[in-house]
């Protein structure tokens, strides 16, 4: 009796066992389903194939790259693979960045990818076998889009599709198409042969966008990269509309917009939920420069709660662009990768160690088929994707001290500074400083008496002649908006930026170009002092630049918090010289905000690069750092 009283009472408590185990499941199941709804939960880190292939890579070469990453680099969380732009253009004689003409369009105006380069895309069928290629490898696949509807697709006047119903889309009693919706007055600044918005305003302009990103849903996209809809290029309405269309799908798909140029936390702030990811540079390239760049950017966005800020569905990330390093081709070539990087590895090393701390998407940019074991160790440095994805509290931090191999010469980042035009978001109170000055004479000037005064008054000058038919046919187009030159007999004219994608060491360059009546060249002064441009809906600033003699100078550093309690402190010497660096562990603790943990604590510290231990510390961190080179410290902290 006794026996079966034990038997029966194992049997339930194997029951309850059993009951809890399947709990514990479920309720596993449940955070990993809770997570996977978090889109971009951390920076997303995958390949892209521009700096490599720029925009001639064909199937079989991506599916090469794919199943490379997949062996490679899916194993350090590289899992996204995406095909950059063109993918729709023939590779054929004549055929380049900017051509008209030779692109693959469906019947609705709807990119297809190029057959030729495409095989598998054969029969309307897309990206459908690619992706499913690429599922089965454990990646996910992603493209290019550019913003609104081809000047192919406008030229052949194509109907729009409604997606909702099928078929034509139809509106007060009509079939609507691209010429209804197409606004050549707004083409792309940087592909202006290519592209042009769509008029948002109508129905027929939302119903050709719906169509376009559920058809690349139905192919199985992951990833969608927009270009030409921010920065110089802002179009705020199309990102709004595109964002709602990838929130009614079913599955998850991932949103980043580009390109950056002209980018400013405000900016950042108006699309930072609509999206997860979004450029805040122009394209970055394998030159000093470029990466020197975007530590001021980063600085302001981490500085405005930018980093992981609230996103489409999950979070969102400034991107700091794709990294270009191993083997690669050059910007705009019909050419693929056929050199290695022009960076140095101290450079290299920069690059990679400020991406990760400031928590940039990591998208890397070489041909992974010749990934060399330097390039490799570079982009799987375990500490830097520890920091990158887990890292809190990210932040550019100025309590340095720095000094060359001559201890009595301090480094400072004193250098002369100027001013350059540029254009950032109308709702920045920098903006609110233009006036007119002559109105006879249609002077307008950037007020001189503002907090950042240039060398001397910058003005620009309405221009009054209308001397073609065609500017007579587009007054009315205009009517109220100025043509605006530097001086009152210039034959060039002021426009958002130049007709070119902009590198990033070229963000305040503002663009004089034969003069034409496009909205790229007109501008409205608001009676508020903000002058507006009609082609991105940015206002007209001057910016204060470092001459460019003195550009490079300097020392920048940067700290975070570990997941574990440990601290990370970065130094980047972006001095020519070697150059002694130091940080007072007190000063870190008050940045961090985090005293019990870190004031009056002993620090041991390892520095990744050196491969040195320093410590025991209460005091400070120090080393010399390489000319161009960043120093990383992981630093362990305990109270005795």
């Amino acid at each position: 009796m006794i026996r079966h009283a034990l038997e029966r009472t194992g049997t339930t408590l194997r029951s309850l066992l059993f009951f809890f185990l399947l709990l514990n499941l479920s309720i596993y199941s449940i955070s990993i389903n809770a997570r996977s709804n978090e889109d971009a939960s951390f920076p997303p880190r995958g390949w892209n194939s521009y700096d490599s292939f720029c925009w001639t890579i064909s199937e079989t070469e991506f599916l090469q790259s794919a199943e490379t990453i997949s062996k490679r680099l899916l194993p350090h969380g590289y899992q996204y693979v995406v095909v950059d732009y063109l993918w729709y253009r023939k590779k054929v004689q004549g055929a380049y960045v900017d051509s008209l003409g030779f692109d693959v369009i469906d019947e609705w105006g709807r990119m297809h990818p190029d057959p030729a380069r495409w095989p598998s895309s054969k029969g309307g069928k897309g990206f459908t076998q690619v992706a499913e290629k690429v599922h089965k490898m454990g990646l996910k696949f992603g493209i290019h889009v550019m913003g609104g509807i081809s000047t192919q697709a406008y030229n052949a006047n194509t109907l729009v599709m409604d997606s909702v119903k099928g078929g034509a889309y139809e509106e007060s009693g009509r079939q609507w198409r691209a010429k209804d919706i197409g606004m050549k007055e707004k083409a792309c600044v940087w592909m202006p042969h290519g592209f042009m918005s769509v008029n948002t305003k109508l129905g027929a302009g939302k119903a050709f966008l719906r169509s376009l990103y559920r058809q690349y849903a139905e192919w199985g996209i992951d990833f969608i990269k927009h270009d030409c809809v921010f920065g110089d290029d802002f179009n705020l309405d199309e990102i709004s509309i595109v964002s709602e269309v990838l929130k009614e799908l079913d599955r998850p798909v991932l949103y980043s917009i580009s390109p950056g140029t002209s980018v400013t936390p405000t900016m950042a702030k108006e699309v930072s939920q609509l999206v997860n990811m979004y450029r805040v540079t122009g394209d970055d390239w394998d030159t000093w420069i470029d990466v020197v760049a975007h530590f001021d950017i980063s600085r302001d966005l981490s500085a405005s709660n930018m980093i992981g800020a609230r996103g489409l569905q999950g979070k969102s990330w400034p991107d700091l662009d794709m990294l270009p390093l191993g083997w690669l081709t050059d910007q705009g070539s019909n050419l693929g990768p056929h050199r290695l990087c022009n960076l140095t590895m101290e450079e290299q090393k920069t690059q990679m160690t400020l991406w990760s701390i400031a928590k940039s998407p990591l998208m890397f940019g070489g041909d992974v088929r010749k990934l060399d074991d330097a390039t490799y160790n570079l982009i799987t440095n375990p500490t830097l994707l520890e920091i990158n994805s887990y890292s809190s509290n990210n932040m550019e931090f100025p309590y340095i001290t720095a000094a060359r191999n001559n201890p009595h010469h301090s480094i400072g980042n004193n250098v002369k500074t100027k001013h350059a035009f540029g254009l950032t978001s109308c709702k920045e109170p920098k903006a609110s400083t233009w006036s007119v000055v002559d109105k006879n004479n249609g002077k307008i000037c950037w007020n001189q008496y503002s907090t950042e005064k240039p060398e001397k008054p910058f003005c620009l000058y309405n221009r009054k002649a209308l001397l073609s038919s065609e500017e007579i046919q587009h007054n009315q187009l205009y009517q109220g908006k100025l043509h605006l030159q530097t001086n009152d007999k210039a034959e060039s004219c002021l426009g958002a930026s130049s007709r070119k994608k902009l590198t990033s060491k070229d963000y305040s360059r503002g663009a004089l170009s034969p003069c034409k009546l496009d909205a790229n060249q007109m501008w409205e002064l608001h009676s508020n002092g903000t002058l507006e441009n009609s082609y991105s809906g940015l206002c007209a600033v001057l910016n204060p630049v470092k001459a460019a003699e003195a550009s490079s100078n300097g020392v920048r550093s940067w700290i975070a918090s570990g997941r574990r309690g440990e601290v990370y402190v970065a130094f980047f010497n972006l001095n020519q010289v070697k150059t002694t660096v130091s940080a007072k562990i007190s000063d870190i603790a008050k940045a961090l905000q985090n005293k019990t943990h870190l004031e009056g604590a002993s620090c041991k510290s390892h520095e990744i690069w050196s491969g040195k231990d320093f410590g025991p510390t209460k005091d400070s961190v120090t080393i010399q750092v390489e000319s161009h080179g960043p120093a990383l410290f992981v630093l362990h902290c305990s109270h005795a």
